[in-house]
């Protein structure tokens, strides 16, 4: 049979099995399994299967998925969350909407110590709710402040969305996480604006505050972002430099996190925990993705598939755009049913070699994806930022919340758009590098 049949049969197979309800990670190396078995012989899949699966712990660069999601843990046993709201919070205060411009700026600031959206989420909504209800803030509009807001954490660096596309695609982590800078800040203002926007046309969303905080209280107020900054500077600065690489930044960072919460006396047993149970959870998923990902890969290779379809589209003589136009609209799709690392490890395979062979930069095109797994994160009905902060706010409806942040889509829309058309924005950083 014509290895390309092969391979449609094999994709089928997979999706027919996603919707039985069957995990993907164990999907793909099954079907991939299979699939090399057909084509070449069982000979050559068990050992393929068996290194993969090695190779995935034993990778030392791999180690670097654990140290970023336990920065988050012991950023939020630190109390960021909280001190990066309350400046912000005071700075913002007497904006219309300030309280969810305060809440995207903390979400931004905590992204940039925490690789977890999940756990952004979780950590804001704690502290930020509270005080827009107290401020008689619309439901819809805080709910879906502190969902979007969690997104940020995927594109804002230390991000795992980075990290897994590296590893995915083969590009380099350091040059993707430091192209998620500038984009992250841009989509941080779009959310900012999103939100002021929207209490500019309804004022009824978020009565103003008319309680005046003065210069001094805003300046001392700045010493809740510290630890922030150092940690940034220290684990970003360091890559940009070149002076560490990421999985040594991820390891200085979380030493540094550590020291600050022994520091500020806020390390329990029950938080500390917590946060390995955590972090040890969503490492060995990740690891099984990579895993399984990267066995239906060899199986897509083999197939032909990749190759098949680049050539299919280059004889179209369509526009590139056009195309890419498209497989936003795939992921758009495909993030109404599956979560975002699912979506990534499910359809770069397929995706990155069409993206290359059309002349996309591949550092441009990891920021292009995350921030269409950010989009996955919040749409219905599989948003997990939005089922986390459902698990918070109890009596909020979910729909509501996803109402809440579909004006926050559009952001992330626009944003492609922009970088689209100005991807200097997203290369410039990663090409001025150390190394």
């Amino acid at each position: 049979m014509n290895p390309v049949y092969i391979g449609i049969i094999g994709s089928a197979v997979l999706l027919f099995l996603l919707f039985m309800g069957m995990p993907i990670a164990f999907v793909m190396m099954l079907v991939g399994f299979l699939g090399v078995t057909y084509i070449t012989s069982v000979d050559a899949a068990l050992p393929l299967l068996a290194d993969n699966l090695y190779g995935a712990v034993a990778h030392y660069p791999y180690t670097i998925i654990p140290l970023f999601v336990i920065m988050g843990a012991f950023a939020s046993s630190a109390g960021i969350t909280g001190e990066l709201y309350n400046t912000f919070e005071k700075w913002f205060r007497r904006l219309p909407g300030g309280l969810g411009i305060a809440t995207i700026a903390a979400c931004a600031g905590f992204a940039a110590v925490s690789g977890s959206s999940v756990a952004a989420a979780a950590a804001m909504g704690t502290v930020a709710l509270p005080e827009m209800r107290r401020f008689k803030y619309s439901q819809k509009l805080a709910t879906g402040v502190v969902a979007a807001g969690g997104t940020l954490s995927f594109l804002i660096p230390p991000s795992l969305g980075f990290v897994i596309f590296g590893m995915l695609t083969e590009q380099s982590i350091g040059k993707l996480l430091i192209a998620g800078a500038l984009p992250g800040l841009l989509l941080s203002a779009m959310y900012a604006l999103v939100v002021f926007l929207e209490v500019k046309i309804n004022p009824d969303l978020a009565p103003m505050i008319h309680e005046r905080v003065t210069w001094k209280e805003r300046i001392v107020s700045l010493k809740g972002v510290w630890e922030t900054l150092l940690v940034f500077i220290v684990v970003m600065g360091g890559i940009y430099g070149g002076f560490i690489n990421p999985t040594e930044a991820g390891a200085i960072g979380a030493s540094c996190l550590f020291l600050i919460v022994i520091l500020k006396r806020k390390l329990t047993v029950k938080g500390f925990v917590h946060g390995l149970l955590d972090t040890i959870r969503i490492s060995v998923m990740v690891i099984f993705l990579v895993s399984g990902a990267t066995i239906f890969s060899y199986f897509l290779a083999l197939s032909t598939i990749p190759t098949t379809v680049s050539a299919w589209i280059a004889g179209l003589g369509v526009s590139k755009y056009l195309v890419l136009t498209i497989i936003i609209g795939i992921y758009l799709f495909l993030g109404c049913f599956l979560d975002a690392v699912s979506m990534m490890v499910l359809t770069l395979p397929v995706v990155f070699p069409i993206v290359i062979s059309l002349g996309f930069d591949p550092i441009w095109f990891g920021v292009v994806a995350v921030l269409m797994m950010e989009a996955g994160l919040i749409t219905p009905p599989v948003g997990l930022n939005v089922y986390t902060l459902a698990g918070i706010a109890r009596d909020v409806p979910m729909s509501d919340i996803f109402r809440g942040v579909t004006p926050f889509l559009l952001g992330i829309f626009v944003l492609v758009v922009f970088l689209t058309i100005f991807p200097q924005v997203v290369t410039f950083l990663p090409n001025m590098m150390g190394r």
